[in-house]
């Protein structure tokens, strides 16, 4: 096939869960089919752009639109598509989504935000929607404390339910990632016929793990996004004292860009470092005692959990960090919600190599066998093919 997709992030260098994805997609769609990328990405770096073409036929890359609450007026207050979706909106991605789109068998928009400029075509393409996540702002709503915010989270609650119907409606497919999502999607009127698991994935690796793992755990993730900056939070402030307490030589790494987050107070902390941004992440979680996810809010599964899994590296986890993901607690990761049963775990994990090692062993066939790249993809080409049928079906009627 001839597939236009249309991406709410670049999709290289592939760092973050939603970059994995989509660049990971792009590799394998790429082995088949004919692709054109129409992708959002600022700064961009002609490396960054000469990795996907090396994929794609065509690439394009739409700087993306600041936000800025000035951009709303009052009718954006009054639409169907939530306030962010109104205030980022581009022009210039709607014009090459609208040029281009009737030139290809399908097309396939990476999240919402890729989504609407799909939407708003007049639909004679066969389309699919992947990854549609919903869980995250109904969670928003439901765990937030203060009344005012909570009222503002339960009126963006009310309108990204519609949205996502909507949405839906408005592709002949739709992805999302986990029963979980599914079941969010049908507990809102969501027609889940056409919806598919497209389930995110890993690179299995035959590295074998260190013989001796350095005295350090590691959260991968960049503390720009608010999950992100709450599990850390968290960890410092909480658990890792009680681990510091009976093994004062732990430290923690944590990965990824900081952005303009101040994180100097974490940073102060006893045992606590910010590598930033690292091109390779993976040789540090790799020779890491574990990869802790101390995930209390945010959706959809982390690909940081498989990641450190795929690379043997033992997890330590809440039970919101494997959300979605199918897996047993105890036997591929470790799992615990208070600061002392999570601390506790850590340490058995520094303490006990042995155990880590085999944990890790089971964790790496599950990863194997659950969450490779290529059988998932040959999933969202199977949905890709049926949005075509569809599409083609109701059109003869």
């Amino acid at each position: 096939m001839r597939l236009l997709v249309v991406s709410s992030w670049m999709p290289y260098p592939p760092d973050n869960g939603s970059r994995l994805r989509a660049y990971n997609l792009l590799r394998h769609l790429s082995k088949q089919h004919s692709l054109t990328l129409l992708t959002f990405g600022a700064p961009c770096r002609p490396a960054d752009v000469e990795a996907l073409r090396q994929l794609c036929e065509r690439v394009e890359v739409v700087a993306p639109r600041t936000l800025d609450a000035a951009h709303l007026g009052m009718k954006g207050l009054f639409t169907s598509v939530p306030r962010y979706y109104v205030q980022t909106r581009n022009q210039q991605m709607a014009d090459l989504v609208k040029e281009a789109i009737g030139d290809y068998d399908a097309v396939l928009a990476l999240q919402p935000a890729a989504g609407l400029y799909v939407a708003e075509t007049d639909r004679t393409t066969p389309s699919v929607l992947d990854e549609l996540e919903v869980s995250v702002f109904r969670e928003q709503c439901s765990l937030e404390p203060r009344v005012g915010l909570r009222l503002r989270h339960a009126l963006t609650w009310a309108k990204f339910r519609r949205f996502a119907r909507l949405l839906t409606e408005s592709f002949n497919r739709t992805t999302v990632v986990s029963h979980l999502e599914l079941e969010q999607l049908r507990a809102i009127g969501c027609d889940i016929s056409r919806i598919a698991i497209v389930p995110n994935g890993v690179e299995s690796t035959d590295t074998p793990s260190p013989a001796v793992r350095t005295r350090r755990v590691v959260y991968p993730g960049s503390v720009t996004y608010s999950a992100n900056l709450d599990a850390v939070r968290f960890f410092v402030a909480q658990i890792l004292p009680l681990v510091r307490r009976v093994r004062p030589d732990v430290r923690l790494a944590v990965t990824g860009a900081t952005g303009d987050v101040d994180v100097a107070e974490l940073a102060a902390a006893e045992g606590v470092s910010f590598t930033g941004w690292v091109p390779n992440v993976d040789p540090l979680i790799a020779e890491s005692t574990a990869c802790v996810v101390p995930l209390r809010i945010g959706g959809g599964t982390r690909l940081k959990v498989l990641q450190a899994m795929a690379l043997g590296t033992p997890v330590v986890s809440t039970t919101k960090g494997i959300e979605g993901l199918d897996l047993e607690p105890g036997r591929h990761v470790l799992v615990a919600d208070s600061p002392e049963s999570f601390a506790s775990r850590v340490i058995q994990l520094i303490d006990d190599p042995a155990f880590g090692a085999r944990l890790a062993i089971e964790a790496r066939t599950a990863v194997r066998e659950r969450y490779a790249w290529e059988p998932i993809v040959q999933t969202l080409e199977s949905v890709i093919q049926g949005a075509v049928d569809d599409h083609y079906a109701w059109r003869s009627r």
